[in-house]
C-alpha cells in the first residue's frame, strides 16, 4: 500500500525558511520522479516543483523558482523541498506525489503559513 506522509511545515514570518520532508513507502521509489505540490484555500492543487527519479533534473513553478529546491535521497525513500524568502502567498498545504505517474491516496499534507 502507497504511504506518503509529509512533516516539517509550520509557521513562519514572511522572508523565513522551512524545509519540509516526504517520507514514502509501497512502491520503488527510486524508479519515480517526484513532486511537491500545494493547495491553497479555495484554490487547486498545483505541482510547485519536481525531481528526476536520480535526482539529476528538478524543475519549478515559476513562482518559487530561485526560492525553493527541491532534493531526494533515494536510500531513505525521501524527498525534500527546502523552501526560503517565503512570502504571504506561499500559505498554503503542501503535499509530495508521483511527478508523472500520481499515486493514491494522497497524504495528509503539512500546512505552510507565512504571516506576521
Amino acid at each position: 500500500q502507497v504511504q506518503l506522509v509529509e512533516s516539517g511545515g509550520g509557521l513562519v514570518q514572511p522572508g523565513g525558511s522551512l524545509r519540509l520532508s516526504c517520507a514514502a513507502s509501497g512502491f520503488t521509489f527510486s524508479n519515480f520522479a517526484m513532486g511537491w505540490y500545494r493547495q491553497a484555500p479555495g484554490k487547486e492543487r498545483e505541482l510547485v516543483a519536481a525531481i528526476s527519479s536520480d535526482g539529476g533534473s528538478t524543475t519549478y513553478a515559476d513562482a518559487v523558482k530561485g526560492r525553493f529546491t527541491i532534493s531526494r535521497d533515494n536510500a531513505k525513500n525521501t524527498v525534500y523541498l527546502q523552501m526560503s524568502s517565503l512570502k504571504p502567498e506561499d500559505t498554503a498545504v503542501y503535499y509530495c506525489n508521483g511527478q508523472k505517474v500520481v499515486f493514491k491516496p494522497w497524504g495528509q499534507g503539512t500546512q505552510v503559513t507565512v504571516s506576521s
